[in-house]
């Protein structure tokens, strides 16, 4: 193998390597928005109404419906928006 082609290996490899470890960081950063049970705990309520469903770690939540983003979702009390 020459010096060339063996440049243009180990720059693929090098390329493949760094966005592998970005995907399996942001992958790594967990789930972002709200759950689906949260979505679903509103779905048909409006908004403002008190709902009580089941966390992401199976925890009962008591919520107030808002909407974000479009979107009416069940947002347990001291949420802190990220």
């Amino acid at each position: 193998m020459n010096t060339n082609n063996l440049l243009k290996g180990l720059t693929a490899m090098i390329i493949i390597a760094t966005l592998s470890g970005v995907t399996a960081y942001a992958g790594s950063r967990g789930q972002q928005g709200p759950p689906p049970e949260a979505i679903e705990a509103c779905k048909t309520k409006q908004e403002g109404d008190t709902v009580t469903f089941s966390g992401r770690g199976g925890e009962s939540l008591s919520a107030t419906c808002q909407t974000i983003e479009g979107e009416l979702v069940a947002v347990p009390a001291g949420h802190k928006n990220r």
